[in-house]
């Protein structure tokens, strides 16, 4: 049962007939994973905080430096030099204090992060390389875990979900491993509501997942335009010669 708080707290979603106090119940008792705390894990982690998940755990091996607050709004100007696990936990508690976060503050080889994905109800993927996301995309598949994937670099995003279940694509469906160099903000610039964008977007996927609510993007990427204002949307298919999924 909610507590009369947590029926005030969550009383918009919770007036929602795709939610309802049944799909509260399911976010108040799910486990996220965030890869990344950085432009696009801010607003994941803060908006996912915020609509009831109670278990976080937050990955990131960085720390916060004065460049990341034009774009990663989780942290402060007071958190320079201090890890983003911490910086995050610290600002996403402020807002939901019943929040329980684990914090991993290194990088972890495939077998360690299978074992902190295992048995979670979805990740978001908030990494800024390819190496990591193929990591990724290889222990959800072998976990079931569903995969919440967003990219951004400079006006424009990208998101797409993979439920790795036995019909859908996953991660390696859409792209090849052996054809693509990392790009970053670092290297070509971002601009920052851009990534707010799409990490809202990463957001609302994995509230979705969860409740059930709506359609995820499964076989669906989406790619917004910030110049131009315009999202185009590609749909894909699971190839069948996938060293992955299939």
């Amino acid at each position: 049962m909610l507590t009369d708080e947590q029926l005030l707290t969550y009383s918009r979603q919770i007036m929602l007939p795709q939610i309802d106090i049944e799909g509260q119940k399911k976010l108040i008792d799910s486990e996220v994973v965030i890869l990344g705390l950085g432009g696009l894990g801010s607003p994941v982690a803060m908006y996912l905080a915020t609509s009831g998940i109670a278990n976080i755990t937050l990955i990131d091996d960085d720390k916060v430096e004065l460049s990341n607050l034009q774009r990663q709004i989780i942290h402060r100007a007071s958190s320079q030099g201090q890890e983003k696990v911490l910086s995050a936990k610290a600002n996403l508690l402020s807002l939901n204090p019943e929040l329980r976060i684990n914090t991993i503050n290194y990088r972890l080889n495939e077998e360690a992060l299978g074992e902190v994905i295992k048995g979670a109800d979805a990740v978001a993927d908030c990494c800024d390389n390819f190496a990591t996301r193929f990591m990724l995309n290889r222990q959800c598949h072998q976990h079931n875990v569903p995969l919440i994937s967003g990219a951004a670099i400079r006006w424009e995003g990208q998101l797409t979900t993979f439920m790795m279940d036995q019909e859908s694509p996953c991660y390696r469906c859409l792209y090849d491993e052996d054809s693509f160099t990392d790009e970053t903000c670092a290297q070509n610039g971002v601009v920052g509501p851009v990534v707010g964008i799409i990490g809202s977007m990463q957001a609302l996927e994995v509230i979705k997942v969860i409740t059930g609510a709506g359609k995820p993007a499964v076989g669906q990427l989406t790619l917004f335009d910030g110049l131009e204002n315009r999202c185009t949307q590609i749909k894909y298919n699971r190839k069948s010669d996938c060293p992955v999924c299939s």
